[in-house]
């Protein structure tokens, strides 16, 4: 009797057991998979083609953004933004997804519409403008770059300079070429690019007037769109008609306007400089200023010299930033004449290399190039 009494409790505990095994597997019920919700993209426009994509949603493990880009899918992004630079101007469409896993998911698409003036390309409308007379003076030289060719006032530089100047004296990087240097619609356009020839990795022009036309003294005005980006290098300058005699620096240099491109501020500063011999020693000296705000890719600015035997003024849109006395005797090599050059440079000792923000091609757009003296007084 007692062995047969385990026997019927433990068959007792086992029916029990089994019993309410299958009745908690009955009453289950399957927990339904929680999707995101809310999923919201902001666009922040940067610099230089750049955009911040910012995003958010309700429930989200991660997050896949895909940047509109032909063949590129989404890929998996940790933060709640990302920044992304574009190098074409066209319209993009963003996509991000919300992940609850790998394969569940929702996603939504938001427009990118990226301009040629985000990239430096476009040719502004808007801008400083000088008067075509100053009282006083007579206009005696321009080029307003119309028709489609450039005047024969003009000369093209070719090369890097080498054998004699190689990197132009300065490191840079680019090759010059007469194709990249156009007149359509009333401007010059000098353009960098990136592209392989004669042993650099970047072309651009560079332009002189040489025997053609020189000037000693008077105001100039040169209204241009300038370029922007780390390594970029416009400039506006001037050379002695003595260089082929007298040897640089003794002969003199006058820097009208130079821009070193780049981030904290370059792209919104400007240079002038003058480079002489002072008793046998190489100096420079000159002074800068900046835009309150933007930077000179924004709309164009007229950048002028006011220059007699005295000393050079330097002005941005008629306002004097800097001026430097030419009395001292060891000056005298600005009391000649002097041609302008313009120029478009990549890279070198003062702006650097360019880098992964550099958007190519870049352009330097002159609108015009005024030269004014004094009337001659009976």
């Amino acid at each position: 009797m007692i062995i047969m009494l385990v026997k019927v409790k433990f068959l007792a505990v086992f029916l029990t057991l089994f019993m309410g095994s299958t009745a908690c597997e009955e009453g289950a019920t399957e927990v339904p998979l929680q999707l995101p919700t809310n999923l919201e993209i902001n666009i922040d426009y940067l610099e230089d083609g750049q955009v911040r994509i910012r995003f958010d949603a309700v429930n989200a493990n991660f997050f896949k953004v895909g940047y509109g880009l032909p063949g590129q899918f989404p890929v998996r992004v940790d933060e709640r933004s990302v920044t992304f630079g574009y190098q074409t101007a066209e319209t993009f469409v963003v996509t991000v997804q919300a992940h609850t896993t790998e394969l569940d998911f929702i996603s939504a698409t938001k427009e990118v519409v990226i301009t040629e003036q985000m990239l430096g390309l476009g040719i502004p409308q808007q801008g400083f403008e000088s008067p075509l007379s100053y009282e006083g003076y007579g206009l005696v030289w321009q080029d307003e770059f119309e028709g489609s060719n450039l005047s024969t006032d003009w000369v093209y530089e070719i090369g890097d300079g080498c054998p004699n100047l190689c990197g132009w004296g300065n490191n840079e990087l680019q090759y010059y070429r007469r194709e990249n240097a156009s007149v359509r619609d009333g401007y010059l356009i000098i353009q960098a690019k990136r592209e392989e020839f004669g042993g650099k990795n970047y072309t651009s022009t560079r332009l002189k007037t040489q025997g053609k036309q020189s000037f000693t003294f008077g105001r100039i005005d040169i209204r241009a769109v300038l370029p922007r980006g780390q390594g970029i290098w416009p400039a506006i300058w001037m050379l002695s008609e003595r260089i082929t005699e007298v040897n640089w620096p003794l002969s003199g240099e006058i820097d009208i306007m130079e821009m070193v491109g780049g981030a904290n501020g370059r792209n919104s500063t400007i240079h002038g400089t003058i480079h002489y011999d002072e008793n046998g020693t190489y100096r420079y000296t000159g002074g800068q200023t900046s835009l309150s705000s933007g930077i000179f890719n924004d709309q164009f600015h007229v950048f002028s010299i006011s220059w007699d035997a005295e000393k050079i003024v330097w002005l941005l849109d008629n306002v004097e930033f800097h001026r430097e006395d030419l009395s001292p005797g060891y000056m005298d090599e600005f009391r000649h004449p002097f041609f302008l050059l313009v120029n478009l440079a990549v890279g070198g000792n003062w702006p650097g290399s360019p880098d992964n923000t550099t958007i190519f091609p870049q352009q330097l757009v002159v609108d015009y190039i005024r030269v004014f003296q004094k009337n001659e007084t009976e």
